[in-house]
């Protein structure tokens, strides 16, 4: 696998999937619907899952896409490499007009994302990362640059989901008293991780596969780790169910008690 050039194809269908999610966001109609779960449902994610499988498909991988048909387990075991696709990461973000949501494509390999790309199409960043450049960040036009650990390692600030404030998730950042608290939605919270604008991302409530997989990459690409909670071990993809379990995102070892 080329994944300097799958990287580049990911990074075009993320800005393709951003500009169809925008001429809905500026529009006066989302198409709001709800799934069985009660999760939202607008046209931008319909429309940014359309525009993203119009551009992966050149590179005959299969696709799982939140927004894709429903693939069985027997099939999806048998996929060496596929991208694992959401086209919009934080509906409920998009329809508040927070801009704080994101397009995320990764590409799965035997469990682990070997690339990632998220992208923030209202804040124009692009994130991006592999296994062989590195992780990377641009803002709007800039020259893009490179994400890398810090030298210190030191909890300075955590990073908790706005919607998702579990009571597991106050016990955690009870833990650090003198760490400052950001909330944001989407991926983003990784992103922060992964510049060092946040130190720990503890996640106690649910997500899916999609809805970590991007960032997850790119935080790998960078040095940092996302590790399952209580057993610290990675997060793994292509399960037969595609719920992730509890995790905590760093770019430092975080001591036992932690996991």
């Amino acid at each position: 696998m080329n994944l300097k050039e799958l990287t580049s194809t990911a990074v075009k269908a993320s800005k393709a999937a951003g500009d169809e999610i925008m001429r809905i966001y500026h529009s006066a109609d989302f198409g709001v619907e709800y799934k069985k779960d009660d999760s939202p449902l607008t046209k931008a994610d319909k429309a940014g899952h359309d525009a993203i499988i119009d551009i992966l498909k050149e590179t005959g991988l299969p696709v799982l896409s939140e927004e894709g048909n429903d693939i069985p387990y027997e099939t999806r075991k048998e996929w060496d490499y596929f991208w694992m696709v959401d086209p919009l990461d934080g509906t409920k973000e998009f329809i508040k007009k927070s801009g704080e949501f994101t397009v995320n494509i990764a590409l799965i390999h035997k469990g682990s994302p070997v690339l990632g790309v998220v992208y923030a199409p209202v804040l124009e960043w692009m994130y991006w990362g592999n296994a062989l450049e590195g992780a990377w960040k641009q803002e709007k036009e800039e020259t893009p640059f490179q994400l890398t650990p810090p030298e210190k390692e030191e909890v300075k600030t955590l990073v908790v989901s706005l919607s998702h404030q579990s009571p597991e998730t106050k016990a955690f950042m009870e833990k650090y008293p003198g760490a400052e608290i950001i909330s944001m939605g989407s991926s983003l919270k990784f992103m922060l991780v992964a510049e060092d604008k946040a130190q720990i991302y503890p996640r106690f409530a649910p997500t899916m596969e999609w809805d970590t997989a991007a960032a997850h990459g790119v935080v790998l690409a960078m040095g940092g780790q996302v590790l399952q909670a209580k057993k610290g071990v990675p997060l793994v993809y292509n399960k037969e169910d595609l719920l992730n379990p509890w995790f905590i995102v760093s770019i430092q070892s975080l001591v036992a008690d932690d996991l």
